[in-house]
């Protein structure tokens, strides 16, 4: 695929939209990383954008959020699919609803279970996406529990400039 003229949307699960990011700057892709610069879509006070690391073979969207002044509010981590449509050079990632919240003293708190069974049980996502999305969520929190979350950090960092 190539980078420059890639597509990359975002489809959600609830609410049910797909959405064109076409202000998403790629800043790099391979068969392991997807890495994209963006700000927020909507005007926010809390926070206005940041660099999002797709770690495609583990199924995680690792966001490093700042606010107007660049510092870092949080990590945002989403557990992710990829969907690639060579023909229209896109990536669509699918937010399989399930995320963890890292902050900079540590603290982590982990979002959407409920919504991730809603989602099942009204037949928007497959029991193999919802079978993919846990174990993706399994293994990321082993690299937060681990004290292995400054690896991924680490890949943010080096784009972030």
């Amino acid at each position: 695929m190539d980078i420059n003229d890639m597509k990359l949307y975002r489809r959600r699960f609830i609410p049910d939209e797909l959405t064109f990011l076409a202000d998403d700057e790629i800043l790099h892709f391979d068969d392991e990383l997807l890495v994209t610069r963006w700000k927020s879509l909507h005007p926010r006070t809390d926070f206005v954008g940041g660099v999002s690391v797709f770690f495609l073979k583990e199924g995680w969207k690792v966001s490093k959020i700042l606010d107007r002044d660049g510092n870092i509010l949080h990590w945002y981590c989403d557990i992710i699919d990829i969907v690639r449509n060579e023909e229209e050079n896109s990536l669509t990632y699918e937010d399989l609803l399930f995320d963890v919240v890292v902050s900079p003293s540590g603290r982590i708190k982990v979002l959407d279970c409920d919504e991730a069974a809603l989602a099942f049980e009204q037949g928007l996502i497959t029991k193999e996406q919802l079978i993919y999305a846990l174990k993706a969520m399994h293994e990321l929190l082993e690299v937060i529990y681990h004290s292995r979350f400054d690896r991924l950090q680490a890949v943010l960092d080096s784009y972030d400039k």
